[in-house]
C-alpha cells in the first residue's frame, strides 16, 4: 500500500521553524520594553521567547502533523505518538499570555513537539517527500492564502524585529493600553495575529492531504477544520484591533478567543470549524478515487 507523502507536512514544519528562529533573533536584541509580556534580554530571552512559541501555537500544530506522519508508519508508531498529542494538550495550563517568560513547565509541550518533528522526518523517509496530487480547491486555498500574507505583513516585520514602513499599516504610532502605558500599535515581537494567520496557513495546507484509514482522516478534518476557524478569528480579532480600533474608526472590538470558553465568540469558531469540515467533505466527495494512497 502506498503511503501518503509528507510534503506539506514539512512545508508546515519549515514556516514555524522559521518563525521560531524569528523569534530567537528579534527576542535576543530587542528591549523587552518594546516588546509584549517579556521581560528577559539577550539570547536567553530569545530562545525563552522561542520554547514558549513551541508550546503555544507549535504544539498545537504537532497535533495535526502527527495524525499525518503515523498515517505512513507502523502501527507502533503510536507508542510515540500519543505522548506527544497528551504534551500538547497541557499547553493551556502551562503557557499564560500576561507572562511569556519561559518557565520549567514549558518544556513538556517543547519536547512533545520534537517528537512530532522526529515522527514527520521518519514518515517522510518511509513514504517519501511528495506532495498530495492537484484538489479541486487549490485555486481558493492559493486566493486564502495570498490575502492572509498580505494582511499579515505588518505582524511578519514586527517578528523580525522592525516596523512595516509606510503608511498603509499602522505600526510605530504610539497608543496608549488600557494600564495606562505607551505602546507602539503593533509592538515588536510576535503577535497572535500572526499565530492565527500562520494557523490558517498550516491548515490550509493539510487540508490537502488525504489518509486512506477513514477514521484518521476524520479527526484530521475535523481537526484542520478548528484549526482553520480558530486561526482566522484571531487572526481578525487582532487585525481589526490593531489597525481598525487603534485608528480611531471605532470603539467596538472583537473579543479575545485565544482560550476556549463557554462565549459568544467560541460559538462562532465552532460553527465556523463546522462549515470548513463540511466545505472539506464535499471536496472530498468531489475528488476521484485515485486521490487516496491505494494499494
Amino acid at each position: 500500500m502506498r503511503r501518503p507523502g509528507q510534503g506539506e507536512a514539512l512545508t508546515v514544519w519549515a514556516l514555524w521553524g522559521a518563525m521560531a528562529l524569528a523569534a530567537l533573533a528579534t527576542y535576543s536584541w530587542v528591549d523587552p520594553s518594546d516588546l509584549y509580556n517579556v521581560s528577559r534580554q539577550g539570547l536567553g530571552g530569545g530562545l525563552g521567547r522561542s520554547v514558549v512559541l513551541l508550546n503555544f501555537p507549535i504544539a498545537l500544530v504537532a497535533v495535526a502533523t502527527t495524525l499525518v506522519s503515523v498515517a505512513a508508519l507502523p502501527r507502533g508508531a503510536w507508542l510515540a505518538a500519543a505522548p506527544a498529542i497528551a504534551c500538547a494538550a497541557l499547553v493551556p495550563f502551562v503557557v499564560d499570555e500576561d507572562d511569556l517568560d519561559v518557565r520549567a513547565a514549558n518544556a513538556i509541550p517543547a519536547l512533545g513537539v520534537l517528537v512530532a518533528l522526529v515522527l514527520t522526518i521518519l514518515a517522510a523517509r518511509r513514504a517519501g517527500t511528495s506532495f498530495a496530487p492537484r484538489r479541486r480547491g487549490d485555486p481558493a486555498r492559493l486566493l486564502v492564502a495570498a490575502v492572509v500574507v498580505l494582511l499579515s505583513l505588518p505582524w511578519i516585520t514586527a517578528a523580525l524585529g522592525f516596523h512595516f514602513p509606510g503608511d498603509v499599516f499602522m505600526g510605530e504610532e504610539l497608543r496608549r493600553e488600557d494600564d495606562g502605558t505607551l505602546l507602539a500599535a503593533v509592538h515588536l515581537g510576535h503577535h497572535h495575529g500572526l499565530d492565527g494567520a500562520l494557523l490558517v496557513l498550516t491548515a490550509l495546507l493539510l487540508s490537502r492531504v488525504r489518509l486512506r484509514e477513514r477514521w484518521l482522516h476524520l479527526v484530521l478534518t475535523g481537526y484542520v477544520g478548528l484549526m482553520l476557524a480558530y486561526g482566522a478569528v484571531n487572526m481578525a480579532q487582532d487585525f481589526w484591533l490593531e489597525q481598525i480600533v487603534k485608528r480611531g474608526w471605532t470603539d467596538a472590538e472583537i473579543p479575545p478567543a485565544l482560550l476556549p470558553g463557554f462565549r459568544p465568540i467560541w460559538v462562532v469558531i465552532l460553527a465556523l470549524a463546522a462549515l470548513s469540515a463540511i466545505v472539506l467533505a464535499r471536496e472530498e466527495r468531489a475528488e476521484p478515487a485515485a486521490s487516496y494512497s491505494t494499494p
